[in-house]
């Protein structure tokens, strides 16, 4: 029903933009038709060009950007009348529309419905002439509030014919969206009555003959206004783009190890490139997957084999301006009214691990700078997915190598000793009759290599265990340890969390757990510290751990020579665990000084400003 309800209403605002443009064009041909030689041709082709470079480069206003064409149009009207206005202002609009390329439709409709609201802004003037003349008491105040009358009767026409298309169709517009149009379009009309107001002060002074230098060093200041004004804006526009691009792949670096990291195209990409509608597949293990999508999207998806062999294929963006002409393999993922794609492979060492898919509901609405800014995020996204990639394997190497270290650990330990064991009780049961003493011996080794075999499988089991941190957070995993050694040994413990907390990898939240678990073990076991403080810090560039007591401390040279010969989770095996995930760690002790431990885990990225965090726990 409400699809249904959407094809009528774009049909009714197909029908009545149609309407308008042939209308404007009626009024266009019958211009021609009445056409004679004009007097001063230099005078209409300077006008001519000062309307085009007007409306070729908009002049910024307050949140919009508008064509201050009207005191141009206005000196055309009085000077070569409605005809010669109406084929000049059409035709410039018309030249700018499609250098833009813009649909076929938006090329007939805008000349169309500025020449009827310039039309019936004409007619309407005379009609308030005898009015005119009574309020006004000279011919030049007479003129200004022709003027004003023509140019407010212009506006409105021009923004009902608009506002009514704008409702018609199925697009939501909002109230909101209203106001900022009517704003902008209010904004151009008070330059315009400026302008024509001074056009009028200037005549009434006697400067001599009125000739094509006048009209020139007259209307420069508004087109080079306009010409500035619009590069100034797109200057900045440009650098809003680039942060905005820098600001998105940061974000992106910065939430790299989470699951969901995606999620910072929401929003701002739309913000970036005006977006309606993405996808983006992703080849994991020569399988496409979809792994994103937002916006004006199907709910089910299933693109044909063939599809995904295109993909392959492709190593440039391709553009596909009307859907109906051809809207690429992807395009039965789009709700029906979006019209124009891009498709912007991402493409790291000459092979493709993806496809980005943007779309828009109007035909011909991707310029030159938006596929570039697409081609760019496209690239940034193969990087990362890449740099994902490259991370997940190197987790599954790490596990791998923990499950072979478990797998060794049981075949050179338990399983030696129960062999041993089982060895030595079949002996026992032999020499039973004859030796009962030996026998003792033997059940006796064998009790106590079993009940270390027990000892050993325990070990096993707990190392198989869920990890704390995958229950929760890493912050909650330390909070949770704290809680749990305060309450058995009565430690007194600081715990401090600084900046927004970040989601990391399952191996980085082991690695940092480890190593806050075996400090604040030495820490109780080994210091005799009253006060032990953590410290975890997300800072800009990288997170800290820090675990700092107050005891006795220690000899660091002689801790790594006893470190060699201890198989648990010492200072080695910290260090070598830190290097795993590219992580610095730091301990500073000396007998008699208490003892700090610092590891340090750099981000993917710079994100955002520099933050100022201080390198020590809270004293």
């Amino acid at each position: 029903m409400e699809k249904a309800l959407s094809q009528r209403r774009e049909k009714s605002a197909k029908l009545f933009m149609n309407s308008i443009s042939l209308i404007g064009w009626l009024l266009i041909l019958l211009s021609l038709v009445k056409l004679e030689p004009p007097g001063e041709p230099v005078v209409l082709a300077l006008l001519f060009l000062f309307l085009l470079i007007s409306e070729y480069y908009p002049m910024p206003v307050w949140r919009g950007h508008t064509a201050i064409t009207f005191p141009v149009v206005y000196v055309l009207f009085l000077l070569y009348g409605f005809p010669y206005t109406a084929i000049a202002y059409a035709g410039a609009v018309l030249i700018v529309n499609l250098i833009h390329r813009r649909p076929v439709r938006t090329v007939l409709f805008n000349p169309a419905q500025l020449v009827i609201s310039f039309y019936v802004a004409a007619k309407l003037l005379p009609l308030m002439e005898p009015l005119l003349e009574k309020l006004a008491p000279t011919a030049i105040i007479q003129g200004m509030l022709g003027y004003i009358f023509l140019l407010a009767v212009y506006v409105l026409v021009n923004n009902v014919i608009v506002d009514l298309v704008l409702v018609i169709r199925p697009q939501h517009y909002s109230f909101k969206m209203w106001k900022q149009k009517t704003l902008t379009e209010l904004n151009s009309a008070g330059i315009s009555l400026i302008y024509g107001i001074t056009l009028y002060v200037v005549g009434s002074q006697n400067r001599g003959e009125i000739d094509v230098f006048a009209y020139f060093f007259f209307f420069s200041p508004l087109v080079g206004i306009s010409l500035l004004s619009a590069t100034i804006a797109r200057l900045k526009r440009e650098k809003n783009r680039l942060k905005l691009l820098f600001s998105i792949t940061s974000e992106l670096n910065q939430m790299l190890p989470s699951q969901d990291w995606l999620s910072a195209l929401r929003g701002s990409f739309n913000e970036l490139i005006g977006a309606e509608a993405s996808l983006l597949w992703v080849k994991k293990d020569d399988e496409w997957e979809l792994s994103f999508k937002d916006g004006r999207t199907l709910s089910n998806c299933e693109l044909p084999p063939e599809a995904f062999a295109e993909f392959d294929g492709m190593r440039n963006p391709v553009v596909y301006n009307d859907r109906k002409k051809d809207g690429g393999v992807a395009a039965v993922c789009f709700e029906e009214d979006v019209k124009a794609f891009v498709y912007s492979p991402l493409v790291i060492e000459n092979e493709t691990i993806g496809m980005f898919i943007i779309a828009r509901s109007r035909t011909k609405s991707f310029e030159d700078h938006d596929v570039q800014s697409i081609a760019t995020l496209a690239n940034q996204l193969a990087v990362i997915i890449k740099t994902r990639m490259l991370f997940t394997e190197k987790e599954k190497v790490i596990v791998l190598e923990e499950r072979n270290r478990i797998a060794r650990d049981i075949h050179d330990g338990v399983a030696q000793t129960l062999a041993g064991a089982v060895m030595k009780l079949e002996t026992a049961g032999k020499k039973f009759d004859k030796n009962p003493e030996e026998t003792r011996k033997l059940v006796d080794e064998s009790v106590m290599g079993l009940r270390e075999s027990l000892k050993e499988v325990r070990e096993s089991i707990y190392a198989l265990r869920p990890y704390p941190t995958q229950k929760a957070t890493l912050a909650e995993a330390i909070l949770r340890k704290i809680e749990a050694v305060q309450k058995e040994y009565q430690q007194d413990i600081e715990f401090e969390i600084r900046g927004q907390e970040q989601e990391l990898s399952p191996m980085v939240e082991k690695v940092l757990f480890d190593t806050f678990q075996e400090s604040l073990h030495n820490a109780i076991k080994h210091s005799q510290a009253m006060k032990v403080e953590v410290l975890l810090s997300y800072q800009t560039e990288h997170i800290l751990l820090k675990i700092k007591d107050e005891g006795k401390g220690f000899s660091l040279f002689q801790a790594m020579l006893k470190a060699r010969n201890q198989p648990h989770f010492g200072i080695l095996q910290m260090n070598d665990a830190a290097e795993k995930i590219n992580a610095s760690l730091q301990i500073d002790s000396k007998e008699g000084s208490g003892t700090e431990v610092s590891i340090t885990v750099p981000r993917m990225g710079i994100e955002g400003e520099t933050t100022n965090d201080q390198a020590h726990a809270s004293g």
